[in-house]
């Protein structure tokens, strides 16, 4: 195989806030190339460094292990993700991004795209949300009324959090979902979510820190909101653990480490009886397309990355009013990938 990288940085069309007052108004990500011959398969690890990855690092990884990629015998991508995962153990988002591309390379070379390949039929596929970041409760309502959709995530962990919902809430008729970041606490979150039900929320992504185990136990005794588990589901040893605190999983292909383990993630969740969610990390259409293909064995989908970009570095995706639809290219689907933005 041949492999090649470079790095992006692509400008949000507003700046982006969560909890914690983490903001920023762009996303550096790492694009990767797998090739055989003239076949190449594309990947992306968006850099977040509340999680301490950045593009430099991924880099010089990258650089000091590239011999030993190229020279693996490539067959089929689940033998090339053991590989990398025994060859990049700390290095999640870095073997996301190879393992994207190798599935990307493998369904070209099987002249399939990826949902066939899994046999999933295009169908009953969930609607993406638009993730809205926290800002004042009028820029918020502001973002909603410029990109009109049916379905929002809302931001939240803020000391105003209920006068934010109720304002949103009450000039729109859309449905919401919120992500509070972990950063609740415990008696926050016993106080607010019965509140947010009354509203119509649909689901709460990450009330608590990671680790409250005891707090998030007690919140599900009381919500009858789906909570959905996201900073305390990284991988795949978290899926069984989290079945006792939550109502369902949040699957990043970054955190996890790929499509992979991710589809082995979706197997052990339904076991568990868990709904399944898969999220954006502010991918460009690349990183997007993956989630995308996913969308058949989905509950809900957070893949709204392209929306919030206000460029991007590849087509192959299309939006409308919350459908997404992957091209009927083999792969990923997709093409017109350039790394120079003008």
């Amino acid at each position: 195989m041949q492999l090649k990288y470079f790095s992006i940085e692509l400008p949000f069309e507003y700046p982006f806030s969560i909890s914690g007052g983490r903001t920023k108004t762009h996303q550096p990500s790492l694009i990767v190339s797998l090739s055989l011959g003239n076949i190449t398969g594309w990947g992306e690890a968006p850099a977040i460094v509340y999680y301490g990855v950045t593009v430099e690092n991924m880099l010089s990884v990258l650089e000091a292990k590239k011999a030993m990629i190229e020279k693996f015998a490539f067959t089929t991508p689940d033998r090339f993700w053991h590989f990398l995962h025994h060859l990049l153990p700390l290095h999640p988002f870095l073997v996301a991004a190879l393992d994207i591309a190798a599935w990307d390379l493998y369904g070209k070379l099987s002249r399939k795209p990826l949902f066939t390949l899994w046999n999933t039929e295009w169908k009953n596929t969930p609607l993406t949300d638009y993730t809205i970041g926290i800002d004042t409760p009028e820029k918020m309502l502001q973002k909603m009324q410029a990109k009109p959709w049916p379905i929002y995530k809302i931001k939240l962990g803020t000391p105003n959090d209920l006068p934010i919902m109720q304002q949103l809430t009450q000039k729109s008729t859309a449905t919401f979902r919120v992500d509070a970041n972990a950063g609740w606490t415990t008696e926050e979150a016993m106080h607010i979510i019965p509140q947010m039900a009354a509203m119509g929320v649909e689901l709460i992504e990450q009330p608590l820190a990671k680790d409250n185990w005891e707090g998030m136990l007690a919140l599900k005794d009381i919500s009858s909101i789906p909570l959905i588990a996201d900073e305390s589901c990284m991988s795949e040893s978290d899926v069984a653990k989290c079945a006792g605190y939550f109502t369902g999983i949040n699957i990043k292909l970054t955190k996890c480490s790929g499509i992979t383990p991710a589809l082995r993630m979706i197997t052990e969740a339904r076991e568990q009886n868990l709904r399944i969610m898969m999220g954006s990390m502010n991918e460009s259409t690349i990183g997007t397309a993956a989630i995308a293909h996913f969308l058949p064995q989905l509950d809900y989908v957070d893949a709204d990355g392209p929306l919030l970009l206000s460029k991007d570095i590849a087509k192959g995706l299309s939006f409308s009013a919350g459908n997404i639809q992957v091209s009927n290219q083999p792969g990923l689907g997709v093409f017109n990938i350039s790394p120079i933005l003008d």
